[in-house]
């Protein structure tokens, strides 16, 4: 099977409180800042974006991509790179 997608992992370190590394914040706030733009806050911050609908998440998502090759920063696959190296470090 694949490698997990780095929204997965970034959710499964936020639901059991560990910290993300300084890539995996960075995309976070650039995901929050867009749902502020579109107008979409009140209603991640009230249902969470599992309320977003496939429209939505895909506006926000298609501008993430925009923006982050915009700003050359790193793919999802780099930051998932970063961080498995990050986990490696810490638990040897």
């Amino acid at each position: 099977m694949g490698k997990t997608p780095l929204k997965k992992v970034i959710k499964s370190k936020i639901k059991t409180h560990k910290e993300l590394t300084k890539l995996e914040k960075q995309r976070e706030n650039l995901k929050y800042e867009i749902a502020v733009e579109l107008g979409l806050k009140d209603k991640v911050d009230k249902y969470g974006w599992g309320y977003l609908t496939s429209e939505e998440t895909g506006r926000i998502g298609g501008i993430m991509t925009k923006t982050k090759k915009n700003l050359n920063l790193p793919k999802n696959e780099e930051i998932l790179k970063n961080s498995e190296e990050i986990d490696r470090r810490v638990h040897k």
